[in-house]
């Protein structure tokens, strides 16, 4: 049987930052991308999920779409055609896609291995293609199947134990610290690459968090993006004064801070240096309820969680190979369940147009009677050959039994049939 489902992506593996950030979607520009792949290419079926890491086109169609996809791609972000971002997509077939998709939903194809983030990425991409009515049975059974999957992961693996980068570690080191306080307030200082990151890993959690870079509009940016709050970068030693927690990874030659900037702050305090070279000076320990983390101890906590996530890799890729079976089980009988609807409707039809031949020949109880023994016959005839079309699908050899059933008992016709 064919299989219509494939993809076609860009990830951070293959693709620089600046074409990443060129063709990214956010939830309205989702949406109106999945009506043009309909409007335009006739596909009823997709998902495209868009991160920061990665942007991927799942679709349903008989046709490989990836080169017309990638180029709707360019033309939706009006990206110049001296400057395509199509050259870098890639695409997959239907196993290649269906795995694919496990993986990146899981966090097998993470830059931080296990990402906790990305399943609720997938989640999202799902809802929106739901919105959308772009979800049909294929994507309904897949993604569901994938979440279950997730779950047996969380329950049976130790793969999303631990934070494994440096960012997510300051991040849950932070949060620690701050669940002392009622009202917490973090400063982040920095927004390069690092710094981003930080902040990201902290939305949601219940803290006034402020924003600094040397660039103002670059925090102001982000600060928007996630809710929080922006200060120009000179009102750094007004902000020390006043905040929990002190997250720093700045680009600086020197420390920029010391244990002076902090006698002030009344109440104790939580710093956390990602910068090399260091940001913050180690003096800050010599004032009283100040404690310091650097990225040397940071980074120990991600490599014990990543040399763990590692050891989970080989038991999460056969939960993976398993579930992938079972849901291949099911979309193989999808594909020959239309073959199946109209065996038993030709059955049917030759059931009814020899019970006709009889109407006037029986009394009601008697028609009764021959209309329950001929269902029952039905059902008998078609048990086997259901049972057989099933177990094809599962060989991979269910078209030649389509074929035999379709010469068989005129099943094109049938389908003409009731198409009219």
């Amino acid at each position: 049987m064919q299989r219509h489902f494939k993809a076609v992506g860009i990830s951070y593996k293959n693709t620089p930052l600046e074409v990443r950030e060129s063709v990214a979607f956010d939830e309205p520009q989702t949406k109106r991308f999945l009506i043009q792949l309909k409007e335009i290419l006739g596909v009823d079926e997709a998902l495209v999920l868009s991160t920061c890491n990665r942007t991927e086109i799942y679709y349903f169609a008989a046709e490989d779409l990836s080169r017309e996809i990638s180029g709707l791609v360019d033309v939706f972000h009006g990206i110049s055609t001296t400057a395509p971002s199509a050259e870098y997509f890639q695409p997959f077939t239907h196993q290649e896609a269906v795995r694919h998709l496990f993986e990146v939903a899981l966090g097998l194809q993470s830059m931080v291995l296990g990402d906790i983030q990305i399943n609720n990425q997938v989640k999202k991409a799902y809802q929106w293609a739901a919105d959308e009515n772009m979800a049909g049975p294929f994507l309904h059974r897949l993604l569901h199947t994938i979440f279950y999957t997730n779950k047996r992961v969380v329950q049976e693996t130790a793969f999303h134990d631990g934070t494994a980068s440096v960012a997510s570690a300051a991040a849950s080191v932070a949060e620690k610290f701050m669940v002392n306080y009622t009202a917490p307030k973090v400063a982040i200082l920095g927004m390069g690459e690092i710094g981003q990151n930080v902040a990201e890993n902290l939305k949601g959690v219940n803290a006034e968090i402020t924003l600094l870079n040397r660039t103002f509009s670059r925090a102001e940016a982000k600060a928007v993006e996630l809710g929080y709050q922006a200060r120009p970068f000179d009102e750094l030693e007004t902000v020390l004064k006043d905040v929990h927690v002190i997250i720093s990874a700045v680009q600086t030659p020197s420390p920029i801070i010391h244990g002076a900037h902090l006698l002030a702050n009344s109440h104790p305090q939580l710093l956390i240096d990602l910068s090399v070279p260091r940001s913050i000076a180690e003096d800050v320990e010599t004032v009283s309820g100040v404690l310091l983390y650097n990225v040397d101890q940071l980074q120990e906590r991600a490599t014990e969680a990543l040399e763990k996530r590692k050891s989970a890799v080989t038991l999460v890729s056969a939960i993976v190979t398993e579930s992938i079976a079972e849901f291949d089980n099911w979309s193989q009988e999808m594909e020959v369940s239309p073959t199946i609807k109209k065996f038993k409707q030709a059955l049917e039809d030759i059931r009814k147009q020899e019970l006709a031949r009889y109407t006037d020949k029986v009394d009601e109880a008697q028609a009764k009677l021959l209309d329950k023994a001929t269902k029952n016959m039905i059902q008998k005839v078609i048990k086997l050959p259901v049972l057989q079309l099933k177990a094809a699908c599962k060989r991979g050899d269910a078209d030649s039994m389509v074929g035999l059933l379709n010469d068989l008992f005129n099943l094109e016709k049938q389908e003409t049939k009731d198409s009219e």
